[in-house]
């Protein structure tokens, strides 16, 4: 038998475990409809199968399970069985997160119970019931005038070379907090970074304002130590403490609550008013579709260099 065919007749028996839910051959325990399973156990069994899909699903479900399970300790859940609707509302105020978080928090949490559901361990699953937190992303991300900027920036200390980068690059605040000096190409005025979003590299301009600002380090050293992980995904958490600085910066001066990413939506809108096409600012914005393998840059990057250097300065500081 080739190997192509026998490849075939092992995912066949596969297929045909799971559909009957026969799940011993992947190590999984099965339990009775009547015993009260442990959500330690739940949690085993779920993880072991998000593995065998991929293995971003597997680390994204590890994440939101090893919180998810906090919280339970924290509330006394030890069985699945205990998993109430009260218990899953709870779970969304006490996230403390984005909207957006919370959301993907529970997709998994749906798909965990659900599968618990199947299994036979649970009758209902009241993730399906959660009342999830709508807002609107046009108030979160606003766009940043004058007055925001000024209270922003006289008030910025230690963050300010990071909002500098963010209003003047537009690029997202991960990845800014992920920037080394060895992606400043002083010569070329350019930034080329790993953009996490788009999975890709790309070429931007920098601004004259932004060098003059920067040390003149060479090597590999993080631009904003204070920010940067080596694992990627911890930077969210990091990017945590200018926010809330910024924040309490616009509270302070009696103006409306903003995030980081609104620099983001402050650079496309500043680019927009000085004439940049919107094909123009999707490819300063990280926004365009392209290879995996290439360097992404802009097509006519000295013109992009222009528009950059239009870019009005902070008034008020």
């Amino acid at each position: 038998m080739s190997l192509h065919r026998l490849a075939k007749k092992v995912q066949a028996i596969w297929d045909l475990k799971l559909i009957e839910d026969d799940l011993a051959f992947l190590g999984i325990e099965k339990y009775s409809n009547a015993e009260c399973m442990k959500i330690t156990d739940l949690v085993t069994d779920f993880l072991k199968l998000r593995e065998r899909k991929s293995e971003n699903a597997c680390i994204t479900a590890k994440g939101v399970t090893k919180r998810f399970q906090k919280y339970l300790i924290n509330k006394n859940v030890i069985s699945v069985q205990e998993i109430t609707l009260n218990i899953l509302n709870g779970y969304v105020d006490w996230l403390k997160v984005s909207t957006k978080t919370i959301k993907n928090h529970f997709i998994v949490i749906r798909i965990m119970l659900q599968y618990a559901v199947k299994s036979g361990y649970i009758e209902k699953n009241y993730a399906k019931d959660v009342t999830l937190p709508t807002i609107k992303h046009n108030d979160l991300h606003r766009n940043l005038n004058d007055d925001d900027l000024k209270a922003i920036f006289n008030n910025a200390d230690k963050w300010d070379l990071y909002y500098h980068f963010l209003y003047y690059t537009g690029l997202r605040a991960g990845d800014v907090a992920l920037l080394k000096f060895s992606d400043i190409n002083r010569n070329k005025k350019a930034i080329t970074t790993f953009i996490r979003k788009s999975d890709r590299t790309h070429e931007f301009p920098i601004s004259d304002i932004l060098l003059n600002l920067l040390p003149e380090i060479l090597d590999d050293t993080p631009i904003f130590p204070n920010l940067y992980h080596e694992d990627a995904r911890k930077v969210n958490d990091k990017i945590t403490n200018p926010r809330k600085h910024m924040q309490k910066s616009l509270k302070d001066a009696g103006l409306k609550k903003a995030t980081l990413h609104s620099f983001r939506t402050t650079f496309n809108n500043r680019l927009r008013d000085l004439g940049l096409q919107i094909e123009d600012r999707q490819i300063l914005l990280a926004q365009s579709a392209s290879e995996t393998t290439k360097i992404y840059t802009h097509p006519n990057f000295e013109l992009a260099k222009q528009y950059v250097n239009k870019i009005p300065e902070i008034m008020g500081l």
